[in-house]
């Protein structure tokens, strides 16, 4: 078993986090502009609000009680989302730059705006 990776999943940096406004770029929701809910680093996948809505059919789990059908949202994967300014209405790529007191911030390549 030489070469084999170990069975821990790996994490993977991703260039979204909750509470950013992505847009998506590619897939059946294309163009759709939503807040990220959830991150999952392990899949590189994200949750995004009103984004690709899933549907459950829920069966009645008590005598008298009535089935249910819940809507939620499914998750996308990271590389189809794009970071989105509200101001100026564009999806950009992200860059990194070290302001003047030492923090590190995320800019949107496109507009300068600061995200963090």
């Amino acid at each position: 078993m030489a070469g084999r990776k170990s069975s821990t999943p790996e994490r993977h940096s991703m260039h979204v986090k909750k509470g950013d406004t992505v847009q998506v770029i590619s897939g059946r929701d294309k163009g759709k502009v939503g807040e990220v809910l959830k991150t999952l680093p392990k899949s590189s996948k994200v949750i995004v609000k009103d984004v690709n809505i899933r549907t459950k059919h829920v069966k009645p789990q008590q005598e008298g009680e009535s089935g249910q059908i819940q809507t939620f949202e499914g998750a996308i994967h990271s590389s189809n989302v794009m970071h989105y300014s509200e101001k100026k209405k564009v999806a950009s790529r992200i860059g990194y730059q070290v302001t003047d007191d030492g923090r590190k911030v995320r800019v949107l390549k496109k507009t300068g705006e600061i995200i963090d």
